[in-house]
């Protein structure tokens, strides 16, 4: 009985070790997929809110590939993108005036942080995190806008 025990736990050791290096080593990344804005649930502080958004995550040679579409509150198309790997590193983003370089980093592995700079400065930093079920992505931003306004938006996506 012991000996059984031992050998179903070293199993078990075995196989949560090897799947975090897995992930580790490139596995793709939970977020992959396409996401639209769920108005309803998200925050605008101060607003006004986007009218809609879609984000669209792709696993690349180059690292992870955003691209994001929408509308603003004032009826203007917006688009932009950016290709990161997540090692804290800074990347190009277009498509914002508030910030022109994103650097990300794994909290966990439904959990990222980004910073958001301006400039080479810090403008402001994001949480994004997944839902448990991968469902529902939720990206919390705090920081100072091109205009000099601070903000903190709480925006919910619904997996497409």
């Amino acid at each position: 009985m012991n000996r059984t025990f031992k050998t179903i736990m070293l199993g078990a050791i075995l196989a949560v070790s090897l799947g975090a290096l897995a992930f580790a080593d490139g596995a793709a990344d939970p977020v992959v997929g396409t996401w639209a804005l769920n108005s309803a649930k998200s925050k605008f502080t101060p607003g006004p809110a986007l009218k809609s958004q879609t984000r669209t995550y792709t696993q690349t040679a180059d690292g992870m590939k955003m691209n994001y579409t929408g509308v603003t509150a004032s009826g203007a198309t917006m688009a932009g993108e950016s290709t990161f790997k997540l090692d804290g590193k800074d990347y190009p983003i277009t498509g914002t005036p508030d910030y022109d370089m994103l650097s990300l980093q794994r909290v966990n592995a439904n959990t990222v942080k980004s910073m958001q700079k301006k400039g080479g400065k810090v403008i402001g930093s994001t949480v994004r995190s997944l839902s448990a079920k991968g469902k529902m992505l939720t990206l919390d931003s705090k920081g100072t806008d091109a205009m000099g306004v601070k903000f903190h938006n709480v925006q919910v996506y619904d997996r497409q």
